[in-house]
């Protein structure tokens, strides 16, 4: 009988446990009920029945909002949230021993109550970090204020600005820039001119796409760089019937900006619009060269000097319509205008040659003068529609780009009497245009859950032109050079097909896809040296990425991706520049597309004070496109070729560490092993490289905000030579007025040491030369802006399963949690 007691007893006691110890998990999404992005590191708390003194579960929702609870027991339960400057939400729930308990898509507001009597100092994250894809939140950034585009790149994860502004992105220049998920012909043709002229301000978000997978084109080795333009967010489940806007005026010591942004929304309807125009001078750049040249003769040398002003002028003007039709339907339609005008004036230069087959050698001088035009047009029109649920949607997309350029180059020589070189006075006219029509469509749906398809069609129709007509004589009276002409045109047809999965099982997310795409191309010589031709080519793409989510604050990936590279009309064309009288640079018809594999093992760390991300990254490519020189007939020859065979195995690392509630401590950098091989030119390079950007941001009293960064670069190898690197030091004071709608802010840039030089050193078979060049990049800047706006809240129904009916009592700031917990 007691043993039957005892058995009675354990057998009741293990039912006890399995009832309680089962696990029911509660999720959901948290967004801002105003810009409808997700709630990153709300503190969530869930209470048994009526009791709120003590929570049974704790924890946070992650960089999206989105949440995982496990909750143990039956009955009925209270999850509250709370987040700094939010008004608290709160819902009732009942468990009865399910599995999971879907809480839907919840919302946010702010708490006006205490934006205006507790002064908020917590610290928005500004990276959102996935496997694939990192996004750095410019309007957060009080940098933003203040700096153009460029400087932002800078505090960017994967992305590497270097002293010349040359920009990489996952270690590659080849990269394709997107503007609000489109791509951008201009931007991508001329990345570091554009964005140094771009305030940072118009700018809402910058995205790196890694591995852009499957829908995205396959073009852009290093991937894609997609800037999320400041605009109204017609789909956003709160509307904003009214309008908004910011104007921004900055002057400094190399030029000045003017830029306004405003958006306004009345019912379904939303326009969002930004202008800009700049104006950058850099005078008394300089450059110096030494070229030595082995021949038959012996020893050659060139001494080269030059000294010249630079100008950019730069607008933009950008427009976005967007129309929800009815509850199932929307329209978007967009807009802009880019120009970028660029001079060289007054480039005085000089030049000595010696030895060799020059002897005693001689000596003249020149002036040389520039001018690039570049002006683009993009327009797009994207429909959308759900197909019965709002999970599986089509969409039908449009675009159509133009980007004509005009160059004009003239070279002017004091000749002094040689018999080696022609001194002819030289004038050279340029037109370059590039057209694309895109037609696109795409379908999402839901396989299960967790699981969804992702599958289109694309059409792409791209021609390019070239006419450049050069003339020799003496200023002004230049007559037309046949031989030195030509007019080249270039079209492509693409068409393209993708399919991607994606699907979450609990802590593991795996993503892969397949994107194939056909090119028929098509070259025709109106007029100058070169024979037509046509060929076709197809490329299938593939991609994968794996994520297993270590907790709700870290996560593990491994992606894979194949990338091509085009050869744009740059490198295509076979027109030869001939401005300098000592060497020929020209482009190669002949290249093929680039193909490069890309191997990134990632480790993303994350918390309300603590962000971390480190990339492990593989890639290589056994035909990569590489400028390279050789020597011909007395002159130095530049041109690509399909002739390297690149290898790099790199590590970089961002952080983001709030220190204090005051102080945010920011750094961004990597360090990369670079193989750089050639047999067609029998060269090898290979080393180290390295770059960091280190960054302090301080709340002063006052409410006054100082940022600090410091930047700096080790030498960069290329196949024939290397490029040194550089120190630049930058600061930022900035302090709002007028409850915030005034801003003014002071910026000051310098080198560590005097002007920024640079030194790049080629050498090849024959030949070896060092070009110095000296850049003054001190700056003072003072900027000032104001926003404005009259916009009221209206929400919208919104349709949910969860009952609103039950709240529990607002909490004060001081009762907000920090720590990180949970069961």
């Amino acid at each position: 009988m007691k043993n039957l007691k005892v058995l009675f007893t354990l057998a009741m006691l293990m039912l006890v446990q399995s009832v309680f110890a089962q696990k029911t998990v509660v999720k959901g999404v948290l967004l801002d009920s105003l810009t409808n992005e997700g709630e990153p590191y709300a503190t969530i708390r869930i209470f048994k029945g009526k009791d709120t003194t003590t929570p049974i579960a704790m924890s946070v929702t992650d960089l999206e909002g989105t949440f995982n609870q496990p909750v143990s027991g039956k009955g009925s339960f209270i999850i509250f949230f709370s987040s700094v400057g939010k008004e608290s939400v709160t819902r009732n729930f009942e468990l009865n021993g399910q599995a999971t308990l879907d809480l839907g898509t919840l919302y946010m507001k702010d708490d006006m109550r205490q934006l205006q009597e507790v002064e908020v100092v917590a610290q928005k994250p500004l990276v959102k970090m996935e496997v694939d894809k990192m996004s750095y939140d410019v309007s957060n950034d009080v940098d933003a204020k203040s700096n153009t585009v460029l400087e932002m790149l800078r505090k960017v994860p994967m992305v590497t600005v270097d002293g010349q502004d040359n920009i990489t992105v996952n270690g590659s220049s080849s990269f394709k820039v997107y503007v609000d998920g489109k791509p951008n012909v201009m931007m991508s043709s001329n990345p570091s001119q554009i964005f140094k002229s771009m305030p940072a301000n118009i700018v809402k978000n910058i995205e790196v796409v890694t591995n852009p997978g499957a829908k995205y084109d396959a073009e852009g080795v290093g991937g894609v760089l997609n800037l999320i333009l400041n605009k109204q967010n017609g789909m956003a489940q709160q509307s904003m019937d009214g309008y908004n806007g910011t104007v921004r005026a900055m002057i400094g010591t190399r030029g000045y900006v003017g830029s306004g942004y405003v958006s306004a929304q009345q019912g379904k309807v939303s326009l969002s619009a930004n202008m800009l125009y700049s104006h950058n001078k850099m005078n008394d750049m300089t450059v110096d060269m030494n070229r030595i040249q082995h021949d038959d003769n012996g020893k050659s040398i060139m001494e080269y000097a030059q000294k010249l002003n630079m100008k950019n002028n730069f607008a933009m003007g950008n427009i976005s319509l967007g129309w929800d039709i009815d509850s199932i339907s929307n329209l978007g339609i967009s807009a802009s205008i880019t120009d970028f005008d660029n001079r060289n004036e007054d480039g005085l230069a000089g030049t000595r040659m010696s030895g060799g087959i020059y002897g005693n050698g001689f000596g003249y001088s020149s002036k040389e003068n520039s001018k690039m035009r570049n002006t683009s047009f993009n327009g797009s029109i994207d429909y959308q529609r759900y197909l019965g649920r709002k999970d599986r949607s089509m969409t039908l997309s449009y675009m159509y780009t133009t980007t004509p350029q005009r160059t004009k180059s003239y070279s002017v020589f004091d000749e002094e009497g040689n018999t080696y070189l022609d001194l002819t006075d030289r004038y050279s006219n340029s037109r370059n245009r590039t057209q694309e029509h895109i037609g696109q469509i795409d379908f999402v749906t839901p396989l299960g859950k967790g699981q969804t398809l992702d599958f289109g069609a694309k059409y792409t129709s791209h021609t390019s032109s070239s006419k450049s007509l050069y003339y020799l004589g003496t200023d002004p009276q230049y007559t037309y050079n046949e031989k030195g002409s030509m007019f080249y045109k270039h079209n492509d047809g693409i068409l393209a097909g993708y399919a991607e999965y994606a699907g979450q099982f609990g802590k593991v997310g795996f993503k892969s896809g397949l994107r194939y795409e056909h090119t028929w191309q098509d070259v025709k010589y109106v007029f100058g040296s070169g024979s037509d031709f046509t060929k076709n080519y197809g490329n299938l793409v593939p991609s994968a990425n794996l994520q297993y989510n270590i907790s709700q604050t870290s996560n593990l990936g491994l992606t894979y991706n194949m990338r091509i590279s085009r050869p744009g009309i740059s490198y295509l064309n076979p027109y030869v520049d001939r401005t300098n009288p000592t060497s020929l640079t020209y482009g190669n018809p002949d290249l093929e597309v680039e193909k490069a594999h890309n191997i990134n093992m990632v480790y993303n760390l994350f918390s309300n004070k603590f962000m971390m991300n480190l990339s492990f990254r593989q890639s290589f490519c056994n035909n990569a496109i590489e400028q390279y020189n050789f020597y011909q007939d007395n002159l130095l020859n530049t041109t690509y070729g399909n002739i390297v065979k690149n290898r790099q195995t790199g590590l970089n690392s961002y952080v983001n560490w709030s220190l204090t509630k005051n102080t945010r401590i920011l750094f961004n950098g990597g360090v990369s092993y670079v193989d750089l091989r050639s047999k067609v030119l029998d060269t090898r390079n290979h080393g180290w490289q390295a770059n960091a950007m280190v960054g302090v941001q301080q709340t002063l009293p006052a409410k006054i905000q100082l940022s600090v960064n410091a930047m700096s670069n080790t030498k960069s190898y290329t196949l024939q030579g290397y490029r040194s690197g550089f120190n630049i030091l930058s600061a930022t004071v900035n302090k709002s007025f007028c409850k915030d709608k005034l801003n003014v802010s002071v910026i000051g840039v310098t080198p560590f040491f005097g002007k920024l030089n640079i030194k790049n050193y080629s050498k090849g078979k024959n030949f070896e030369t060092t070009q110095k060049v000296s850049v003054p990049v001190n700056a003072v800047l003072l900027n000032v802006s104001w926003s404005f706006g009259n916009t009221k809240h209206r929400a919208k129904q919104i349709k949910s399963n969860i009952s609103n009916d039950d709240y529990i009592e607002h909490q004060s700031e001081s009762e907000q949690i920090n720590n990180i917990s949970g069961n």
